[in-house]
């Protein structure tokens, strides 16, 4: 059977043109991930002298920052594929909701999360009670095992909702016409879902392995010692301990080289689909209805509710008691927060669409080039970061007057790989398979935007601002780096109460920190899908 694919050559240039707002709009983007990401390995780099080579250990924490990341990427993606497939066949209670819910691990702050993953999975965490209740040793998640298993948990509802988005994208009049022909599931996975996997599997692997590698807290908390350091890790005890800003330089560049090279070898895997126009109704899946299908899709989703969930319940349980009675620096800190969330994900947000729009109108090499350079953020060291922009911002300002606009604009450019995974493949589609529909009737400029393009992204948006916001509310390391005494975030008053010993009112302060993350996740992700008929 020929392929249910549309046979047509892909959207030229001379139907998407690089018009001077793109160009404008595009390269401002480009330019200012420059600057925050190579600018300042650059400035760096260039304070220091590199008189020395790596260490023996330093070749340690590459190899086992390789080793980890490759293998906490392949594993979210294989359990993430028949998550997400069973998500978009099935309708059952509580689905939307556990769709929602998928983004809560993900934007927990990393040091709430390992304290919840060690509740359950640590040596006195409930899984090891049960193990020893029947006289088996309890589990041991710190070294390699406790890294890779804090980077699927934290990782695997990601890919699965960028999966999930690709599988909401093929319009249901294909599935309709596989039930007519009689395709049987496999028919219709060799058909439908295998070109829109490998349109969307080598992003999401690309975007989760560049988060394992520049792990910074996970690795901190469950590495282990000196056997289970990541170069990110290694990047923090050179600034933080040593001050040998060379050895970080030089690490951060290795770091960066990786994370390119690895980028570009994703992003040629890539294949683009080019499924045919549907008439937007709500999918319908006619698949997936055999006995035992039913039976995977139930224990699969059952198990995978359990192994991100349950953390999420332990914190939550271990923070209601102290809620009511939290610190008074806690509310200023809360403002704080919002402050800089907000701002922060609207500007990311904004830079990515930009971006975004750049890419689809420029041919496919410097696409790829350019959509490479997008994910540079995510190769960057907070740290790196940080000390650069003192580096850049000393001579001429105070840098601890500015923390307020240097932590909105580091976080709107940690969050812009994320958004532009996001918004890329929505907008892409919505050109290829309207821009030419608009353009043959007219339509240019905004109104082809209004019309035609807007109301097929507008739930990536949401989606994209949602996720950017969650992660800027959990964010410590450059606020760390910058902020003066009299002045907090939440993540930094919870870390102060720790170091405090003050951990009921801690753990009182991670849970209303999870809530607002969730809740604006929430608030911005249901906006984007408000009115929204269309996949």
């Amino acid at each position: 059977m020929p392929s249910l694919q549309r046979a047509v050559a892909p959207m030229t240039n001379a139907q998407n043109p690089i018009t001077l707002f793109k160009l404008t709009t595009g390269g401002f983007a480009l330019i200012l991930l420059l600057i925050l990401t190579l600018g300042t390995v650059i400035a760096v780099g260039t304070a220091t002298t590199f008189e020395r080579g790596l260490t023996p250990s330093d070749w340690a924490a590459i190899r086992f920052t390789l080793i980890q990341a490759i293998t906490s990427a392949t594993l979210s993606i294989l359990i993430a594929v028949p998550t997400a497939r069973a998500l978009a066949r099935r309708k059952f209670r509580g689905r939307q909701i556990m769709v929602s819910l998928l983004g809560a691990p993900f934007i927990l702050p990393a040091i709430v999360a390992v304290l919840g993953i060690v509740s359950i999975w640590g040596r006195s965490g409930l899984i090891s009670d049960g193990l020893k209740s029947i006289g088996a040793e309890p589990l041991n998640i710190y070294g390699f095992t406790g890294v890779v298993l804090a980077h699927v948990f934290f990782n695997l509802p990601l890919a699965t909702r960028l999966i999930l988005q690709g599988w909401l994208a093929i319009p249901s009049e294909h599935f309709r016409l596989c039930a007519q022909l009689g395709l049987s599931t496999s028919e219709l996975n060799r058909q439908l879902e295998r070109p829109m996997l490998r349109s969307t599997i080598p992003g999401a692997f690309l975007l989760i392995f560049l988060l394992c590698i520049t792990s910074f807290a996970v690795a901190l908390a469950l590495g282990g010692g000196p056997k289970a350091t990541t170069v990110e890790l290694a990047i923090y005890q050179a600034l933080r301990f040593d001050f040998d800003l060379s050895k970080a330089a030089i690490l951060a560049m290795i770091q960066f080289y990786l994370c390119t090279v690895t980028a570009l070898i994703t992003l040629r895997f890539a294949r683009p689909t080019d499924f045919a126009l549907g008439l937007d109704h709500p999918p319908r899946r006619w698949d997936g209805t055999e006995r035992h299908t039913r039976i995977f899709d139930a224990t699969l989703l059952t198990a995978v509710a359990f192994f991100l969930f349950a953390p999420l319940i332990s914190v939550i349980l271990r923070g209601l008691p102290p809620l009511m009675s939290l610190p008074h620096q806690v509310w200023p800190a809360l403002l704080n927060s919002l402050t800089i969330a907000i701002p922060a994900a609207l500007i990311a947000t904004t830079l990515a669409t930009a971006l975004a729009a750049l890419i689809t109108a420029l041919p496919k090499r410097t696409a790829t080039f350019v959509e490479s350079i997008g994910f540079l953020a995510l190769a960057a060291s907070p740290f790196v970061i940080g000390t650069g922009l003192f580096i850049l911002i000393n001579p001429y300002f105070d840098p601890f007057k500015l923390a307020l606009p240097i932590t909105v604009a580091v976080n709107a450019t940690m969050s812009l790989p994320f958004a532009l995974r996001i918004i890329l493949p929505a907008l892409t589609r919505a050109q290829q398979n309207y821009g030419r529909l608009g353009a043959s009737l007219g339509m240019t400029g905004f109104t082809l935007f209004r019309l035609a393009i807007w109301p097929r992204i507008k739930r990536s948006l949401g989606f994209a601002t949602g996720l950017s916001a969650a992660l800027s509310m959990g964010d410590l390391g450059v606020i760390a780096l910058f902020a003066p005494p009299d002045f907090a975030t939440l993540p930094l008053t919870m870390y102060r109460l720790m170091a405090a010993y003050k951990m009921d009112a801690a753990a009182g302060t991670a849970l209303l920190l999870v809530a607002t993350s969730l809740a604006l996740f929430w608030a911005f992700d249901r906006g984007g899908r408000l009115d929204h008929h269309i996949r």
